[in-house]
């Protein structure tokens, strides 16, 4: 008997290439799709789409540069329609807390995998650790300050690392098909509590600067930022950092069974394997 074979789109990617390790240590046959890998997928593409998928039966679902954004919605139902016509019978959808445009396309890819007969997990997650250690915020903190527009409102910083671990579990283990595992980190952190934390791990002084959305905006461009993604940022910091998801929740404990992990025990560890380096 041949493997099941799992596609992992966006599979370079912070989470994706985290769920192609642990797939492959756990000897499953894992293909990458990105659009700068060798199996190329383009969303704006169609036709890149059934290449990707033939033979595959598990699907690891993500979107870039986020759910959020206008189309995602019909682009991801296409692509699911086109998944379950390939044979994919199981889906886990990489989906962002408190944002109706990336609920919209949950709703979106359910309604297909239901009318299909594919099992679908969403798991909604919360700000990524890693943005501050191999992510936008990254150099910045090199550099030695982090300017952002945002206050005091506060983030339960989620480590990709168990983002990856319950992917894995959803795609490869029986109990998850239907559910929607809202993921976060144990505790809510200010940014500038955060940034304190990235720098006790890189051992040198790093400052937080609160600064105007405008501001904020026009320095990016001046680096060269397209507007779609300064568009999408500003989504995120003036809609989705509103306060909505402070709380925390038992995602990561109801799929792994573990707690997760501390933004300080994750930044420690991506400072010891020379991330800020």
């Amino acid at each position: 008997m041949t493997r099941e074979l799992t596609l992992v789109t966006g599979g370079t990617g912070t989470t994706g290439r985290r769920v192609v390790e642990r797939l492959a240590a756990r000897g499953a046959q894992v293909r990458v799709a990105s659009r700068h890998s060798a199996c190329m997928l383009d969303w704006e593409e169609p036709s890149t789409w059934a290449p990707a998928l033939a033979g595959a039966t598990r699907l690891y679902l993500t979107y870039a540069p986020d759910l959020a954004v206008p189309g995602a919605a019909d682009t991801l139902a296409a692509f699911t329609e086109s998944a379950a016509a390939a044979g994919v019978r199981r889906v886990v959808l990489l989906s962002g807390r408190g944002e109706p445009g990336a609920q919209a396309a949950e709703r979106a890819v359910r309604a297909v995998a239901d009318s299909a007969g594919v099992e679908l997990t969403v798991l909604r997650c919360s700000w990524f650790v890693q943005n501050f250690t191999e992510g936008q915020f990254a150099p910045s903190l090199q550099a030695g300050e982090l300017a952002l527009p945002v206050g005091d409102v506060v983030e339960p910083f989620l480590d990709a690392d168990d983002v990856a671990d319950a992917a894995v579990a959803a795609l490869l283990e029986e109990g998850h098909a239907g559910r929607t595992y809202e993921l976060t980190g144990p505790r809510a952190l200010g940014f500038a509590e955060a940034v304190r934390e990235c720098a006790a791990a890189m051992g040198r002084a790093v400052t937080f600067q609160q600064v105007p959305p405008a501001a904020f905006r026009a320095a990016l461009a001046a680096d060269g930022v397209p507007d779609d993604v300064l568009d999408l940022l500003a989504h995120l910091f003036t809609e989705v950092l509103d306060g909505r998801n402070s709380r925390t929740t038992d995602g990561v404990q109801q799929v792994l069974g573990r707690p997760p992990t501390d933004l300080a025990t994750a930044v420690r560890r991506s400072a010891a394997s020379g991330c800020w380096a």
